[in-house]
C-alpha cells in the first residue's frame, strides 16, 4: 500500500492504493486552532475579546492555508473546511461587534438609571422647561385624558396637533442611529428646516498654456470657456416608527420611558434609513436616492462571474479618482468581506486585516472597510460593493424635531397603546465621481 501525505497543518490527507489500482483519498484529523466565544459576567473586556479576535484571525488563516492545499491537490476543498471556515468568520463577526459595542456602552451620553424625563449631567439641555418634560411622558403613559389642564397646556404640539418629542429623547435615538446605520457615520449630515434644498453645480472652467503678447497664432478667444450652470433639488422624504405598549405594563411598570423609546425606535429608523440610502429610489417614490439608484454612478465589472480576486478590488480602488481615494472605505455585505478574508496579494499577504481596538473598522487593502447587509448575494449582474468618500459623495439631510403621536383606539382588543414617531429625512448622491460601484460580471 502506497500513501502520500499532502497536508500537515490541521488534517491529514493520504491516498491510499487498494489491490486493484484505485484510489481513494482517506484522512486522519489534527485539531484546529482552538477559537471559543468567552461570555463575561457582567460587561465584556475590551482586551480579551481583542486577544479572540487576533487568535480567530491566526485560526482563519491555518484554515485558509489548508483549503488552498486541498484545492491545489484535489480540486476542491472538503465540506469540513468550508465549514470550518464560514465558522471562525461567524465568530469573528460577533467578537467584533461585542468589542465595538464596548465603546457604545461607555461613550454613550444617556445613563439608563436616569429617570422620566430627566438628562444625565453629560448631555445637552433641552429648550423644554420639566413641566413641559414632565406632561409629555405622563402623555405617553396615561394619554391626554389623564392629564391636568395645565398639563395639557404644558405639552408642546406642532403645526398638526401633533406631540414634539422632547429634545433628550429625540438626541438619544439620532445619537445611535450611525452605530446601526453604518451610512451616518461615513456621509455627510445636515440638519435643515425645509422640506428640500436646491442644490447649484458648474462645470469646471479651462485654461491653456501660451504667451499672447508674443504669439502670432493664439489669442485671448482661444482659452474662452463657458460654464455650465445647472441646479437640482434633494428632498426631505417621511419616515415613521410604530411600537406598542401593553396598557398595564404601560401604566404599573417603572421602567424608563426615555430609553425605552429611544431603543425601540432608533431600531426601526434604522433598518428602514440603511436600506434607503442604498437603495432608495428617490423622491417620485418617496424615498431617499440609494447610491446603487442613482444614474451615472460607475460601475466597475468583476473580472469573473463566480468569484472576487484581489486584482478586482484593486481596480475598484483605482477607479476613484485620487482627491477621492485617499479618503475612500469599502462597503460590502458580510457575505463578501467573508470571501474577501482569505485573499492574499504576491507576497503571500492577507489583503484583509482584522480590527482589534473597539469603533476601529477593519481594513482591506489598507482602507477601512464596512458592512451593510442590503446589498444582493454574491451572482452575475449584481451590485456587491461600493468603494470611494462618502463624506464628498453622499448627504443626509435630517428635518428637525420629530413628532410622536398616541394611538389609543388601534390595538383596544389587543391591550395594546401603540406610539408613532415621525421623522424627515432625505438623502442622495451629491458627488457621483466620489463613488464607484463593484458589480460582478455577467455570466
Amino acid at each position: 500500500m502506497a500513501k502520500l501525505q499532502v497536508c500537515e497543518n490541521s488534517r491529514l490527507f493520504y491516498f491510499e492504493k487498494n489491490q486493484l489500482g484505485g484510489e481513494k483519498i482517506m484522512s486522519a484529523f489534527k485539531p484546529f486552532l482552538p477559537l471559543n466565544l468567552q461570555f463575561f459576567a457582567g460587561e465584556d473586556n475590551p482586551d480579551d475579546l481583542a486577544t479572540q479576535i487576533k487568535s480567530g484571525f491566526e485560526a482563519l488563516k491555518q484554515a485558509a492555508e489548508k483549503q488552498e492545499a486541498e484545492i491545489k491537490k484535489f480540486g476542491q476543498a472538503t465540506q469540513e473546511t468550508q465549514q470550518e471556515i464560514k465558522r471562525i468568520n461567524e465568530e469573528l463577526n460577533e467578537l467584533k461587534r461585542r468589542l465595538d459595542e464596548t465603546e457604545t456602552k461607555a461613550n454613550r451620553g444617556f445613563q439608563p438609571g436616569t429617570q422620566d424625563g430627566q438628562t444625565s449631567s453629560n448631555q445637552k439641555q433641552s429648550n423644554m422647561t420639566p413641566e413641559q418634560k414632565a406632561a409629555f411622558f405622563k402623555f405617553i403613559r396615561q394619554g391626554k385624558s389623564g392629564l391636568s389642564p395645565e398639563e395639557r397646556k404644558a405639552l408642546v404640539e406642532d403645526g398638526t396637533g401633533q406631540i414634539i418629542v422632547p429634545e433628550e429623547l429625540d438626541q438619544e435615538i439620532y445619537r445611535e442611529l450611525p452605530k446601526i446605520v453604518v451610512m451616518r457615520e461615513l456621509a455627510s449630515v445636515r440638519p435643515i428646516k425645509t422640506d428640500r434644498i436646491r442644490r447649484r453645480s458648474m462645470t469646471e472652467v479651462t485654461v491653456g498654456w501660451g504667451k499672447l503678447e508674443t504669439s502670432t497664432n493664439k489669442k485671448l478667444s482661444d482659452y474662452e470657456s463657458t460654464p455650465d450652470l445647472s441646479e437640482e433639488y434633494q428632498y426631505v422624504e417621511d419616515i415613521y416608527g410604530l411600537v406598542k405598549i401593553g396598557e398595564d405594563e404601560l401604566e404599573d411598570t417603572d421602567v424608563n420611558l426615555q430609553a425605552f423609546l429611544a431603543d425601540s425606535f432608533e431600531r426601526a429608523f434604522a433598518e428602514a434609513e440603511a436600506l434607503a440610502f442604498l437603495r432608495g429610489e428617490g423622491h417620485a417614490n418617496n424615498q431617499p436616492e440609494g447610491i446603487l439608484t442613482t444614474s451615472g454612478v460607475q460601475r466597475i465589472e468583476t473580472a469573473g462571474a463566480a468569484a472576487i480576486t484581489i486584482d478586482d478590488l484593486i481596480r475598484l480602488q483605482y477607479a476613484v479618482p485620487t482627491q477621492y481615494r485617499r479618503n475612500g472605505v469599502f462597503l460590502m455585505s458580510s457575505e463578501l468581506e467573508m470571501m474577501v478574508r482569505t485573499l492574499k496579494n504576491n507576497q503571500g499577504d492577507y489583503i484583509w486585516q482584522p480590527s482589534v481596538q473597539a469603533g476601529t473598522p477593519n481594513t482591506l487593502l489598507g482602507r477601512p472597510v464596512y458592512t451593510q447587509d442590503d446589498f444582493d448575494a454574491f451572482d452575475a449582474g449584481k451590485d456587491v460593493a461600493v468603494f470611494g468618500d462618502f463624506k464628498s459623495g453622499y448627504r443626509i439631510l435630517d428635518r428637525t424635531g420629530g413628532a410622536l403621536t398616541r394611538i389609543n383606539e388601534l390595538y383596544i382588543e389587543e391591550g395594546l397603546i401603540g406610539f408613532k414617531y415621525r421623522r424627515r429625512v432625505g438623502g442622495g448622491v451629491i458627488r457621483k465621481n466620489a463613488l464607484r460601484i463593484l458589480q460582478v460580471k455577467s455570466a
